[in-house]
């Protein structure tokens, strides 16, 4: 449990610095750090839960594609976590399009891993 924790946290660092930088992620709400920390615990969750099965499932086409199919997945699985945040706390981040998403999911990979590394998570 600890180590969940852990990633949302690192989730949650990653999410406010993509915010911070993309226009194209719109902080919806009233507390900026509730609607952050809401759209990084379903990222979390999704990481935790679904994502594994889903990309063993989907092995065979990111082998032919070359990674493009599990850049898609990442692209879903945030615009997954923004509506489910968005729905259920009614605060979130608002993605504007397909490559706000990509650009975000590249500066949260990117964020998460210096963060987990500093961390040890």
């Amino acid at each position: 449990m600890g180590r969940f924790f852990g990633r949302w946290f690192t989730l949650t660092i990653a999410v406010g610095v993509m915010t911070w930088l993309l226009p194209g992620m719109i902080v919806q709400g009233s507390n900026t750090f509730f609607s952050i920390a809401s759209f990084a615990l379903f990222m979390a969750l999704i990481n935790a839960s679904v994502k594994p099965v889903v990309q063993l499932l989907a092995l065979p086409l990111t082998i032919i594609t070359f990674g493009l199919a599990a850049l898609i997945l990442n692209v879903m699985f945030m615009q997954l976590a923004s509506w489910l945040s968005i729905t259920v706390f009614n605060e979130g981040i608002y993605i504007a399009g397909f490559w706000w998403a990509v650009i975000g999911s590249f500066i949260m990979m990117v964020v998460d891993g210096i963060v987990g590394s500093i961390i040890h998570d």
